[in-house]
């Protein structure tokens, strides 16, 4: 569903980058709770189409992780209708989504609070 390769915009990419000077999570977690929480908001992607720029292109599996499948599943949940580049729009979206409400964090105990209020 996913492609195998892919990236974030670049502005997105920057914020994940700085998350990890302060807190030391590396990018890819930080992708992975950033869409967690756009989901968990109920944040929608609605087929506005943004330019993944980032140099960061990882597989997608170094993205996801063990969280791969349910990623999968939800954005085939919300999003039936997409297609494999479509699905990468959306997943972007929504780490851009929840990367707003980690970025300014800059201890790992403080993201800690956060994810589990």
């Amino acid at each position: 569903m996913l492609p195998n390769r892919m990236n974030l915009n670049r502005s997105t990419e920057e914020q994940l980058k700085k998350l990890k000077q302060f807190t030391g999570i590396t990018p890819n977690v930080s992708a992975r709770i950033a869409f967690f929480r756009s989901i968990e908001s109920d944040f929608r992607y609605r087929g506005q189409e943004a330019k993944l720029d980032g140099s960061l292109i990882l597989d997608k599996f170094t993205w996801l992780g063990e969280t791969n499948e349910v990623t999968e599943l939800m954005l085939k949940m919300y999003y039936p209708e997409l297609d494999s580049k479509a699905y990468q729009q959306a997943w972007a979206a929504h780490v851009e989504d929840g990367i707003a409400s980690l970025r300014n964090h800059k201890q790992l105990s403080c993201i800690s609070e956060a994810i589990t209020l």
